[in-house]
């Protein structure tokens, strides 16, 4: 099981392919899907698998 980590989110989505970690896209995909935890404003505390991350990076 991977630990927990916090992670400040970028300002916009640079609409790159597969999008990038930090995007706010992702961040939110991983909120809805449980595996994020919205701190703040623009930060994360995140304990996502591999298969989750990879699956919200997806266009």
């Amino acid at each position: 099981m991977p630990a927990a980590r916090t992670v400040k989110e970028k300002k916009r989505c640079c609409k790159s392919n597969p999008r990038c970690k930090r995007c706010p896209v992702v961040m939110k995909r991983l909120a809805k899907q449980g595996h994020a935890e919205r701190l703040g404003r623009r930060t994360y505390t995140v304990l996502a698998p591999k298969k989750a991350v990879k699956a919200a990076r997806a266009r």
